[in-house]
């Protein structure tokens, strides 16, 4: 899915700059790292990260860190309570700043993410997805991406990976700083957070239509 124009940026230029810029963002954030994962470990508890299998480049599975924001409470059979009540106001507070997603900037040091990509979602999404919308795996995930600056969890899964895909077809330098932009854009704005009949987003159960037309 490659073109001429960004190849090159896309083959050779993309992962260094990742590696660069996360880098950075974890010296400068450092202080801010430390008071968060305080502020969890002492209103939520241990483990102050929340650490999920998620597919990433190719399908290669990789542990995404956040920073937990739900509470480990269960009922009286031992199952843990709907995500609504375990999502504390501290922890909706994190999702509304994007703090909790600071520790995914080791996943993208690491080199398992990427500042700006299709977000890496569940493993048990993968046997759901048309070919079409396998093509998110082409690149590494990201940070942010084109979903997330145009609805981010308030748009429907169609929408979402048609956008993922378009993002995957036009992987160039300028998109992607466009993107970051976007994205600092959207988090000072809190816009997007919460699909609107969930206290996060309803799971993907699979495609209406057999094809995704971009």
């Amino acid at each position: 899915m490659d073109s001429n124009s960004n190849g090159i940026y896309r083959e050779f230029i993309k992962r260094p700059l990742d590696f660069v810029l996360s880098l950075a963002a974890i010296i400068i954030l450092s202080f801010v790292l430390l008071i968060v994962a305080f502020l969890v470990r002492s209103r939520l508890g241990s483990p102050i990260l929340f650490k999920q299998q998620r597919p990433g480049l190719n399908e290669k599975i990789f542990t995404m860190y956040k920073f937990r924001t739900m509470t480990d409470e269960k009922d009286e059979h031992g199952n843990l309570l709907p995500d609504s009540v375990r999502l504390t106001k501290f922890g909706k507070f994190l999702r509304s700043t994007s703090l909790d997603e600071l520790p995914e900037l080791f996943n993208i040091l690491k080199g398992d993410m990427s500042i700006i990509g299709p977000r890496p979602l569940l493993v048990q999404y993968l046997p759901l997805y048309n070919e079409l919308q396998k093509c998110r795996h082409e690149v590494r995930p990201g940070l942010s991406g084109l979903a997330q600056v145009n609805g981010r969890n308030t748009i429907s899964w169609e929408e979402k990976f048609e956008l993922d895909v378009q993002y995957v077809k036009n992987v160039t330098f300028f998109n992607d700083l466009k993107l970051i932009f976007l994205t600092i854009k959207k988090v000072f704005a809190r816009e997007g957070i919460n699909a609107g009949t969930s206290a996060t987003i309803e799971p993907f159960v699979g495609n209406k239509k057999e094809r995704i037309n971009i």
